[in-house]
């Protein structure tokens, strides 16, 4: 489990991919703090397991999964990604509970400076939208972020400065691909609404089930 608050930007010091999977090589300093072997690290919002380390890196296998549904294939040497070791028991709750399992890739469509913060709009599918309340909670690789507003094709959220400075956005563009998160609470919720939707629909109303609802 994690955050969304990152520790720190880490720089892909190699990537190499084969038929459906990869292996990625991090270079980075804080998150390396105590780590070993089968721990767990967000890597722009993905939980990868650490299969090496050396005292400037760390290196995790991507499975063909992984590959499909975030955006670490866009990813190359050099480049940027946000970094965040597995919240530990005792640590502050800064931000949201974040699972690191994506749910799929958003575009930056737009981004406006609003006084100090920078308001993103995030094109998505409509799978992703389901997930999205506006005020509530979502991770755009891996930051946890409040939703300022959402459509029937994006949402929205706003950045301080010091979310840009400490994070990969600072070096996003209009046309970029993020990982997108929603808020694991509320896939729960949707799950059960569903499912006592499905269930009210194929049921009959008799006796037992007016009973079974409380009627008498």
């Amino acid at each position: 489990m994690f955050t969304g608050i990152i520790e720190e930007t880490g720089v892909i010091q190699q990537i190499r991919f084969s038929a459906a999977s990869a292996l990625l090589t991090v270079s980075c300093k804080k998150v390396l703090k105590d780590t070993k072997i089968g721990d767990s690290i967000a890597v722009n919002g993905i939980c990868l397991t650490v299969v090496a380390t050396t005292g400037t890196t760390f290196t995790a296998d991507v499975m063909a999964e992984t590959l499909t549904k975030t955006a670490l294939k866009q990813l190359s040497n050099g480049s940027l990604v946000n970094l965040e070791r597995a919240m530990a028991a005792t640590g502050r709750f800064g931000g949201h509970m974040v699972s690191g399992h994506i749910d799929g890739v958003g575009t930056i469509i737009k981004s406006v400076e609003n006084d100090i913060a920078v308001i993103y709009t995030i094109g998505a599918n409509q799978e992703i939208l389901d997930g999205i309340v506006k005020k509530g909670s979502v991770a755009l690789d891996g930051i946890s972020l409040t939703v300022v507003d959402s459509t029937e094709k994006d949402f929205s959220v706003s950045q301080i400065p010091h979310t840009r400075d400490v994070t990969n956005f600072k070096g996003k563009n209009n046309g970029d691909l993020v990982n997108v998160e929603t808020d694991v609470i509320g896939k729960y919720v949707k799950k059960y609404m569903e499912a006592n939707r499905a269930e009210e629909k194929s049921a009959e109303i008799t006796m037992d089930f007016l009973a079974a609802k409380g009627f008498f």
